[in-house]
């Protein structure tokens, strides 16, 4: 099984929160971000812009702004509640590069 159905999901559930949502809106505002995430047996990337995220796909993207690195049981963990992000990557199981400031605007998504 891989983790693409799960994605895909929260991705969509994200960009309706970004419809009723004023304050997620305002705070993604202006944000033109290309991401990658990269699991090991399994790559995705989407471009946040237009306070969305768009264009989501397997495999990757040519010069991402945020790479996302870790691995499928994880991601799927922190999905579904069972892993929290902060956790994860003070356990060194989700790595993150890229801005700071994006990094903690990206955490919205989870």
């Amino acid at each position: 099984m891989t983790v693409e159905p799960l994605l895909r999901d929260l991705i969509e559930k994200f960009n309706a929160k970004t419809d009723n949502d004023e304050s997620l809106r305002s705070e993604l505002q202006g944000m033109d971000k290309k991401v990658l995430m990269d699991l090991g047996s399994e790559v995705y990337s989407f471009h946040l812009h237009d306070c969305k995220a768009h264009d989501f796909k397997e495999g990757g993207l040519e010069g991402p702004d945020l790479v996302l690195t870790s691995d499928p049981e994880t991601i799927q963990g922190i999905i579904e509640g069972k892993i929290k992000p902060m956790k994860a990557f003070a356990l060194r199981k989700v790595r993150v590069k890229g801005d700071l400031n994006d990094v903690l605007r990206l955490r919205k998504l989870f």
